[in-house]
């Protein structure tokens, strides 16, 4: 599927070129422990990978999922869209973290505060990857005054763009997390429990 260049962050590549590359599209959820698993594994076990031994064969996109019934879900991945626009290098380091710290975001966690406070947490974490902290909360935060044109549900800075990234995915039919892609066919074989070991074993197996 394609990507819109402003949105470029989300792939990991070794050096391709769009032409005749497998793809892997990783629809995770910032919230969901499943994704967390996968993704740590994948960013720690599999991603060094790809520029010694697939260098022009692999590339893996991030598709953000947000899964609705955690209110938290669409403020974490707000702050991925932030960190996208205003660091795209920064975006899987961003999301490592905050996988890492994701019970820090579970509803739990967030009930007791304001929208715009979970932002300034989030904001927060994007500033230990070495993104503009100020800058991601100023594109996070909700006003607190209707709109020039009287709006009152204007939503933020990032409102737009995860609308086109929701859009995107409901492309794809892609309910549960982690839901992996290959090539644009649900790859039902790789597990959110897969190993660094399994991982390299699969990738063997099929990306020639």
């Amino acid at each position: 599927m394609a990507l819109d260049p402003k949105f470029a962050g989300q792939v990991y590549s070794a050096d391709v070129s769009p032409k005749a590359i497998h793809t892997l599209e990783l629809f995770l959820d910032y919230v969901c422990p499943y994704s967390a698993k996968m993704f740590l594994t994948l960013f720690s076990s599999v991603l060094p990978l790809l520029p010694e031994k697939y260098p022009g064969k692999l590339q893996l996109i991030f598709r953000q999922q947000i899964q609705p019934w955690h209110p938290s879900s669409t403020l974490t991945h707000e702050a991925g869209v932030a960190v996208l626009r205003l660091a795209p290098g920064k975006f899987y380091p961003f999301s490592r973290t905050l996988f890492e710290r994701q019970k820090e975001f579970f509803d739990v966690n967030v009930v007791r505060e304001t929208r715009n406070e979970t932002y300034r947490r989030l904001a927060r974490l994007a500033g230990e990857v070495g993104v503009d902290e100020k800058e991601v909360y100023g594109l996070l935060e909700v006003g607190e005054k209707p709109g020039e044109d009287g709006g009152l549900n204007g939503g933020n800075g990032v409102t737009d763009d995860v609308k086109v990234l929701v859009k995107v995915n409901r492309l794809t039919g892609v309910h549960v997390t982690p839901t992996v892609l290959f090539n644009g066919v649900v790859e039902n074989s790789i597990s959110s429990s897969f190993t660094g070991a399994q991982w390299k074993e699969w990738l063997e197996q099929n990306i020639k």
